[in-house]
């Protein structure tokens, strides 16, 4: 069995585990809720910083002036 194969099967292993469990669950908690809205937000964090960066910005830039100066 390859590397691989294992990790693969682990993965299917541990998701159907997962999926067994969760099931039952009718929502989330209040707890939960407050881990997902931080996770939430560090990911807009991150979003923000990477979107605002000087490469990513002249990129977008260069697009947008790109397609306003299409010739009609």
């Amino acid at each position: 069995m390859t590397e691989r194969t294992k990790w693969t099967e682990w993965t299917r292993r541990r998701w159907s585990a997962v999926r067994a469990g969760a099931r039952g669950d009718a929502g989330m908690s209040t707890a939960e809720y407050a881990m997902g809205t931080i996770a939430a937000c560090a990911f807009a964090a991150v979003l923000y910083k990477v979107v605002t960066s000087g490469a990513v910005s002249a990129g977008l830039r260069s697009v947008i002036e790109r397609a306003l100066d299409a010739p009609f």
